[in-house]
């Protein structure tokens, strides 16, 4: 027996000593030992993508070094799995550049595009988009203005204190990107950068955005159809078009927004502040358990708005009701200051109209003199909890689709 003993003890020892050895063997892949310069000038993408194949097959958990420095990186620029097992990208202090020159992106619509990786963690880096001569160029026929950094089915993964600067087009693109949180983002570009998009999202259940601050020339944080399960609290917005669910409805077989939850966030200087936004004339569609909670606003334009008429850059049905119905959405805790006398706008479809909206200790002041803020409503009939200012829906009865737009 204590021979047997003996063995078991020796087999177990072997077994975590071999366990200890292969973790102290995990791959960290520095970027400059595959040639990186980190100058500023030469191209460093080839490199960079040789360090994270290398990383990615390495054994878990492994990492991606940039060390400290500026790395220019042409596209195309693709980081993708799957990898053997966890994986890090380490860029504290790195700052990576794309090309100014839009012509360089004939043949992407995305800058730096991560794919088809389970339990990524990115911690650090600054992605400078350097988009301020794209934002209105028109010379280039040929050209797609990129995003910065396209996530796709990028799973079970965070990003921590990652900055993104002056993207070309959206600062971030999400999609298939299952249980992952953005912490401590900053994303940012001038407020007439045009479509600048914070955080785009499209299908993707189950995500966490906390503690960022985003500045743009677009929505702050837009949810696309198939939004599920996703968390927005401690987010500063503005300048920007506030945070939008939608558009919705202007495609064929879109999926249901559901499960929606904005909460503790402030916005500052927007065109919008909470909005819900679908095309009139749509296809059906589905905005379902949606809800806004502990927002302030300081000097917001729209600062809590539902528009179903909503119709941008394009030639729309504006006498055809939203087929997007839209339910069981609140405003709750929602305080501040509105840049336009109409603080609160309800514009629900004539064909489908809201059903259970609540609004619930609301107190809005209108900034630009000495009359008092409105509401406008229509199609719409919401539940009143506590105190509401102004007083919302005065007149419910139905009213013509485009009244209030």
């Amino acid at each position: 027996m204590g021979k047997i003993n003996s063995t078991k003890s020796a087999i177990y020892c072997l077994s975590l000593i071999a366990m200890i050895v292969s973790y102290n063997q995990a791959s960290v892949i520095d970027v400059k030992t595959e040639g990186a310069k980190g100058d500023g000038v030469t191209n460093d993408t080839p490199a960079i993508m040789n360090a994270w194949k290398k990383a990615c097959a390495g054994a878990p958990p492994s990492s991606l070094l940039l060390p400290p420095g500026t790395y220019m990186a042409f596209p195309p620029f693709v980081l993708s799995g799957p990898c053997k097992g966890p994986i890090e990208i380490k860029a504290t202090g790195a700052t990576i550049k794309a090309p100014p020159e839009l012509e360089k992106f004939q043949t992407t619509d995305t800058w730096i595009r991560i794919n088809y990786i389970d339990r990524l963690t990115m911690t650090g880096g600054t992605l400078d988009g350097q988009g301020h001569g794209s934002w209105r160029n028109a010379n280039c026929k040929n050209c797609q203005k990129p995003v910065n950094l396209g996530l796709g089915f990028v799973k079970n993964s965070l990003f921590k204190d990652v900055t993104s600067l002056n993207s070309k087009y959206f600062h971030i693109h999400m999609q298939g990107c299952d249980n992952t949180k953005l912490e401590h983002l900053t994303l940012d570009a001038p407020a007439d950068s045009v479509n600048t998009d914070g955080i785009h999202i499209g299908p993707t259940n189950g995500l966490n955005i906390t503690n960022s601050i985003i500045k743009t020339g677009d929505d702050c944080i837009s949810f696309g159809d198939g939004s599920t399960n996703i968390r927005v609290e401690k987010v500063t917005c503005g300048p920007g078009h506030g945070i939008s669910v939608g558009s919705l409805g202007k495609n064929p077989n879109e999926k249901p927004v559901e499960r929606i939850w904005i909460k503790n966030c402030t916005i500052v200087g927007t065109d919008n502040g909470v909005r819900i936004k679908t095309w009139p004339g749509s296809y059906p569609g589905k905005v379902n358990d949606v809800h806004f909670e502990d927002i302030v606003m300081d000097k917001v334009a729209n600062p809590i708005i539902i528009d179903q008429n909503y119709c941008a850059g394009r030639v729309c049905q504006k006498n055809v009701p939203s087929q997007v119905k839209i339910t069981n959405v609140s405003f709750r805790n929602i305080k501040g200051t509105s840049k336009t006398q109409v603080a609160l706008k309800l514009n629900c479809s004539a064909g489908s109209p809201c059903d259970n909206v609540e609004l619930a200790d609301i107190n809005l002041t209108y900034s630009g003199g000495q009359v008092t803020a409105t509401s406008r409503c229509a199609n719409v009939k919401p539940k009143l909890v506590g105190q509401i200012i102004p007083p919302a829906c005065p007149f419910n009865a139905p009213k013509p689709y485009n009244s209030l737009m």
